[in-house]
């Protein structure tokens, strides 16, 4: 098989561009392939396509939320690892996303790294951990 075969089809969701942008900056660079989507409703479409290994959500999002995805990507696409990425993140929301399925909770801003790091799983599953603090510990 050749490298761009093996390479990783990772799925950035955010309604932010300069969030997704800035995911894709780091991932490629990082030998990923980036798939991008601004709404949920289009996220549903690149994951039946098909290929998606990992999905960064975004949790608040205007046409459908985060969580909803999740239980939607859950069903459809369970083996497909997720992390949660948000810039108001609850005790109560990380554990919905557990729930729903969520591998990582990330809460914004975040590192480059991070993203890396929950993908090729040297973080622990974690659930309201800042992952982009400096203080970061896994749980």
């Amino acid at each position: 098989m050749n490298a761009v075969a093996d390479r990783k089809k990772v799925l950035v969701i955010d309604d932010e561009s300069i969030v997704r942008i800035s995911c894709q900056r780091v991932l490629e660079t990082e030998g990923y392939d980036v798939l991008l989507s601004s709404s949920g409703v289009d996220a549903i479409a690149c994951l039946e396509q098909g290929g998606v290994s990992f999905a960064f959500i975004d949790l608040i999002m205007p046409d459908m939320d985060g969580l909803e995805l999740l239980r939607r990507k859950k069903e459809g696409w369970p083996t497909v690892g997720t992390a949660v990425i948000t810039g108001l993140g609850t005790q109560e929301s990380s554990e919905r996303a557990r729930a729903l399925g969520a591998d990582h909770f990330i809460k914004k801003p975040f590192l480059p790294e991070d993203l890396v790091r929950v993908i090729d799983g040297g973080a622990s599953p974690g659930y309201g951990s800042n992952y982009g603090s400096s203080n970061y510990e896994p749980e």
